[in-house]
């Protein structure tokens, strides 16, 4: 109980500094008001005392049913109307992205799973991705909680800087939300990027990063079946295999579905949508209080800051030849 109150102490501050800062996107501040949670000593005290058990729960259980509720965005509908350039679009940038990103972080020498992290979530969806794939992968949570930093810094700074881009590049309202969809990370990112351009950049911007969003259900099955065969291989592991397919995977599919036969009215869904931002706030502000900031500002941070970078100009750059070749 300390801990989940101590959460929701994060998330109502993390509101509170949206209202007042508006620029500053909620889950960004929950991060990094649970950054400063965790190493401040008035509050450090309380986040590796009598918190520690229920902020650990915030950070795997939260994000696991903010995952499943995510599936409540999706419509299997409005993600076919893409057609198959579209798809075919989405698909290479995100294996582009994901394969790309991993390489580099690997030839950066990044610790762990950090480079699986980062790339999920830059190729996927953002801070949700990271937390699938860190469940899947059995990851640390410092991993998961510096990668999900990183993702959400940058997907910050690409609200600000893709509009700026927009009439510069050429891009006219469709094509300009179809790279937002295309390369912004977070879902609520992508939306209040993609509505500087109108209606239509919105709605394009919105089914791109929902095809985008249904590739977590492969991507976090493949990292599942991956682990399961280094763990088969490990004696004292080989009892404790994950599923081959996550329940929480399961559920995200389940609720796609769900949305998709058009059942559930609008007020349920919006519902949703919001109970879900706010259980990623909680589980990102618990994760946010196992950052190590001295690790971060080491040697290893300047690296993640580098493949962040590097990350964020390959996705952002292969979306956009993508979105022009499929636009002729």
């Amino acid at each position: 109980m300390p801990g989940l109150a101590t959460a929701a102490t994060g998330v109502l501050a993390a509101t509170l500094l949206h209202s007042v800062l508006t620029a500053v996107p909620a889950l960004t501040a929950a991060i990094v008001l649970g950054v400063l949670a965790g190493r401040l000593p008035v509050t450090r005290t309380v986040t590796e005392g009598p918190a520690a058990a229920g902020l650990a729960v915030c950070a795997k259980r939260l994000m696991r049913c903010g995952v499943v509720l995510l599936g409540l965005q999706l419509s299997i509908t409005d993600v076919v109307s893409l057609g198959w350039a579209g798809a075919g679009m989405v698909l290479g940038v995100v294996l582009v992205t994901l394969v790309g990103t991993y390489w580099v972080g690997r030839r950066l020498k990044l610790p762990g799973d950090v480079p699986l992290l980062v790339a999920s979530g830059y190729a996927i969806c953002g801070a949700s991705a990271v937390g699938a794939v860190s469940q899947a992968a059995r990851s640390r949570d410092e991993e998961a909680a510096a990668a999900v930093a990183l993702v959400t810094a940058c997907g910050t700074l690409a609200m600000a800087v893709l509009p700026v881009l927009h009439l510069p590049l050429g891009l006219d309202d469709r094509q300009f939300g179809r790279w937002t969809g295309a390369s912004v990370h977070d879902v609520g990112q992508v939306v209040a990027t993609a509505q500087t351009a109108g209606p239509i950049g919105l709605r394009e911007a919105v089914m791109v990063k929902l095809l985008r969003v249904t590739l977590l259900a492969p991507l976090v099955a493949g990292v599942t079946f991956a682990t399961r065969r280094v763990r088969r291989q490990e004696p004292a592991t080989a009892g404790a295999l994950p599923p081959v397919l996550p329940l929480f995977v399961a559920g995200f599919l389940g609720t796609a579905v769900l949305r998709s036969t058009g059942t559930l009215p609008p007020a349920v869904l919006e519902a949703a949508a919001h109970c879900q931002h706010l259980l990623l706030a909680a589980a990102l502000f618990a994760m946010g209080t196992a950052v190590n900031l001295r690790t971060l500002a080491g040697a290893p941070g300047r690296r993640m800051l580098a493949l962040g970078l590097v990350s964020w100009a390959v996705v952002a750059g292969t979306s956009y030849v993508g979105v022009v070749l499929t636009s002729v």
